[in-house]
């Protein structure tokens, strides 16, 4: 067979350079799946928590114990904002900061509707409430008594020997008292300066004792809360008995003091409902402070989260709040210097 001649290659014209190549393509950045898993398993959590604050609600077992790590939170998801950048995924980028962004405003501090103190100052109260630990701290809430001097104490988890403690030490000091008499965790005392009447108690399964004490002339309802804790199993106890405290807050008809260990923190929804149907103020919240961490004291873990707390009706201003260890008790008792206003 005859072959075809070969072809002579074709000389560019002289004068003229020669077609440069075609560049080749840019080689594909590469994408890490396994960090982007990552990245998204980091964000659940958070989400579901922010998502829960923005419908204000407290939701199944695990997310009431979880909100109370709500703020610490925004670690994993600033670390989950880094894998989805490192993975090099847009959509998750975005997804993460969006998580990041919420989770960040949800740990703010909660600010319910402004409520104005009016009047002028009455008398300055000094108002202290410690949960004692089955009555283990009853010692060092003595030494605090005696030092600090409050008018109003709040004592919760005061079993009987604890009472009956308390009440001998300051028998002159503190000579009003309204208690739910037990042993363990359902024993609470309430002392207070000022002659109390009216006495009455929240029904719950660990005491709340109130009582109406007159003070510079002002009926001032007194309520000490303890409602069960959120712990898997009672979550529907934890907020049937907190709703019995918001019941009685929004029923008050004057100054209302309403202090304890709520089991409880600005992050779930069954306490923020106490704030709003009362319309109350937390005085932590009012004094800056309302991520001061009161529990738990003892254990490998540090202290991540406040249970602790004194809600003030519109007649108070607060004046200054401090945090006190407790020797043998596993929160801080919390220690506010209240100015009693009337004459609106």
């Amino acid at each position: 067979m005859d072959r075809a001649p070969a072809t002579a290659p074709v000389e560019p014209p002289s004068g003229t350079s020669p077609a440069p190549a075609a560049p080749e393509p840019p080689p594909l950045r590469p994408r890490h799946p396994l960090t982007a898993w990552a990245a998204g398993l980091l964000l659940v959590v958070p989400a579901l928590l922010v998502g829960c604050r923005v419908l204000d609600e407290d939701g199944p077992t695990p997310v009431p114990q979880l909100l109370s790590l709500l703020p610490w939170f925004a670690v994993p998801a600033a670390l989950g904002v880094l894998l989805a950048v490192a993975a090099r995924r847009r959509a998750l980028v975005f997804t993460a900061v969006v998580v990041l962004t919420a989770t960040a405003w949800a740990s703010l501090p909660h600010q319910p509707q402004l409520v104005t103190s009016y009047g002028l100052p009455l008398t300055r109260v000094r108002v202290l409430a410690s949960n004692v630990e089955f009555g283990q701290g009853a010692a060092a809430l003595t030494a605090t008594i005696r030092r600090e001097r409050p008018q109003l104490v709040f004592v919760s988890e005061c079993d009987r020997a604890c009472g009956r403690a308390l009440s001998a030490a300051f028998a002159s000091e503190l000579p009003h008292r309204a208690s739910v008499d037990a042993d363990g965790s359902v024993g609470s005392v309430l002392l207070s300066a000022y002659p109390l009447r009216d006495e009455g108690v929240i029904p719950a399964a660990m005491g709340m004792p109130g009582a109406t004490a007159v003070i510079a002339g002002v009926p001032v309802r007194l309520q000490l809360a303890h409602p069960l804790p959120p712990v898997p199993g009672q979550v529907d106890s934890w907020r049937r008995e907190l709703g019995r405290i918001e019941d009685a807050a929004r029923d008050r008809t004057g100054p209302l003091l309403l202090a304890g260990d709520f089991n409880a923190s600005q992050d779930h929804a069954a306490f923020r409902s106490v704030l709003e149907a009362g319309h109350l103020q937390d005085a932590a919240r009012l004094a800056d402070a309302s991520r001061t961490p009161t529990w738990p004291m003892e254990g490998s873990l540090p202290p991540f989260v406040q249970i602790d707390h004194v809600l003030v009706s519109e007649d108070f201003t607060v004046r200054g709040i401090r945090f006190l260890d407790v020797a043998g008790s596993d929160h801080r008792a919390v220690l506010t210097d209240l100015d009693l206003r009337g004459g609106r």
